[in-house]
């Protein structure tokens, strides 16, 4: 193998271990973010495992975190619960800011 075909495998293995590390990322920011709006919501412990596994399955409907925010949106315009979507992108920067740190 000549020194260009080893530098392509290091390159393909950082890309498919930075692509891990940002699905684990985002995996986590989901666990905290489902876990803010189910304190919101009043959820009891069960109903968040649920309603954590609920934000993962949006999340995978499009790329980005719109999906997400969309169905946070949602659940708290059907539970009568005000909020401003400023504080919920808040909340969403700080899950995956926290994310990010638990990764370090």
């Amino acid at each position: 193998m000549n020194k260009f075909d080893e530098r392509g495998k290091g390159f393909e293995k950082k890309f498919q271990m930075d692509q891990e590390l940002q699905f684990k990322v985002q995996s986590r920011s989901n666990k905290y973010i489902g876990e803010f709006v189910s304190s919101k919501l009043a959820k009891t412990e069960e109903e968040k495992a649920l309603y954590i596994q609920e934000i993962i399955k949006a999340d995978m409907k499009e790329a980005g975190q719109e999906d997400v925010f969309r169905k946070i949106k949602n659940d708290f315009k059907k539970a009568s619960v005000s909020i401003e979507d400023l504080e919920i992108k808040e909340e969403m920067k700080k899950a995956t800011q926290r994310a990010k740190e638990d990764f370090k």
